[in-house]
């Protein structure tokens, strides 16, 4: 082969060989004066052009130390990273193209059809769930958020259902046969109201918001929502849930087809989900209230700030459970008053509920935050779950920084 054919050949090789991709890093900066955990949002397509592949390619992602970490593309073209950082300090990041072990999930969610349709998702430190068609034409009236708790950062909803549900027939078959006290036995076993080591549901909701549900208003009114109508899972762990729901039209201030519309997501480590809202169909502004629902024990437990609501939840037996369920909604983007609204009377121990209230408009979308704690886990007090709640408003006004080399 002469020189000139052997340059060619060479050159027609370089043009078809692959192009190796190199590392990106990418460093998390924390300005505040605080150590800082939390899921970091990287920017995905910035870092799939920096290497060099394409979007959708295996990636592994590595810290400092070396090791592989788990990380989670997001449905709005985020990685997750879930973050540790010392007070204004900085944390870096390898990512390489390359197959990644497989990743432990500390976030999940599901339909659960065979209960009626709930939505019910957690992470690492509680659960919640949604209640959903079947519910509604059975006739239940249960509307808001439901809190369960753990104690555990294992994932619990899965068999707790499972246990629950299972145990269903064989309970009532003791019951038809006057077996009563087995039937009791099998029942106080086996049932998710009851603590068996690893937290329970132990919630009130009913007509109510619940744990954080939003609500229009008709003056001091609140037009509670039903269950949710349609669904799609947008994220599934191992670091971060989404879930879109959309509710059944309804009717409020002489508009006769409003349509309610959340995107809710929650976080590894985090004990506040993020919710955005917005309403098709509406033709003038609207008040919207987020909030709690406040039973009759422990009103005095209420905490209004301007940018937060919380309450001390006395559970559904206060006096057997000894124990507390701490709820709050958190308003990082302001709203125009918290306040409590009260019933004129207790109806199913509901006494009222404790609220932030902003105005919307047709489409217009608002982003608040509810969560939870429970006393006999992570948050002990009512003082600990305020600064909880402080400490969560300051990082969502003071975000991490992100820089992609």
């Amino acid at each position: 082969m002469n020189k000139s054919r052997w340059i060619m050949a060479l050159v027609a090789c370089l043009m078809i060989a692959p192009a190796f991709a190199k590392d990106v890093t990418v460093t998390v900066t924390n300005e505040e004066k605080v150590q800082r955990q939390e899921v970091v949002e990287i920017d995905l397509y910035a870092v799939y052009k920096s290497l060099g592949i394409n979007v959708g390619e295996p990636i592994v992602v590595k810290n400092a130390l070396g090791q592989e970490v788990a990380y989670q593309i997001s449905y709005d073209g985020k990685i997750l990273v879930d973050v540790s950082v010392r007070p204004c300090g900085n944390a870096a990041f390898t990512v390489s193209a390359g197959n990644p072990r497989a990743m432990k999930t500390f976030v999940t969610g599901r339909m659960y059809p065979e209960r009626v349709d709930d939505i019910a998702w957690e992470n690492d430190r509680t659960a919640y769930r949604i209640y959903g068609p079947a519910l509604q034409k059975s006739g239940e009236r249960a509307f808001g958020v439901d809190v369960w708790v753990k104690n555990t950062p294992d994932l619990e909803v899965e068999k707790r259902y499972v246990t629950e549900l299972s145990n269903h027939h064989k309970i009532e078959a003791l019951k038809k046969a006057r077996k009563n006290d087995e039937a009791l036995a099998m029942e106080e076993s086996t049932t998710y109201h009851f603590d068996h080591g690893y937290g329970l549901d132990c919630y009130k909701v009913g007509p109510s918001l619940g744990g954080g549900a939003p609500a229009l208003m008709s003056g001091d009114q609140l037009i509670l929502p039903y269950c949710y109508k349609d669904y799609k899972i947008l994220d599934n762990g191992p670091l971060r849930f989404t879930v879109q729901v959309s509710y059944h039209p309804t009717a409020i201030n002489g508009d006769e087809n409003v349509v309610e519309n959340r995107i809710i997501s929650l976080d590894k480590g985090s004990n506040f989900n993020k919710c955005t809202v917005w309403y098709d169909g509406l033709t003038k502004k609207t008040d919207l209230a987020m909030g709690v629902v406040l039973h009759q024990e422990d009103i005095e437990s209420m905490v209004l700030g301007d940018d937060m609501v919380l309450y001390a939840d006395p559970t559904d037996n206060p006096v057997a459970q000894n124990f507390q369920i701490y709820v709050g909604v958190l308003f990082p983007n302001g709203v125009k008053t918290t306040k409590a609204l009260m019933n004129k009377q207790v109806l199913n121990g509901i006494a009222g509920h404790a609220v932030g209230i902003t105005s919307c408009q047709a489409g217009e979308k608002y982003t608040y935050y509810f969560g939870s704690a429970w006393s006999k886990n992570d948050v002990r007090t009512m003082n600990e779950w305020k600064l909880r709640a402080e400490e969560t408003l300051n990082a969502l006004h003071t975000p991490m920084t992100v820089n992609i080399q």
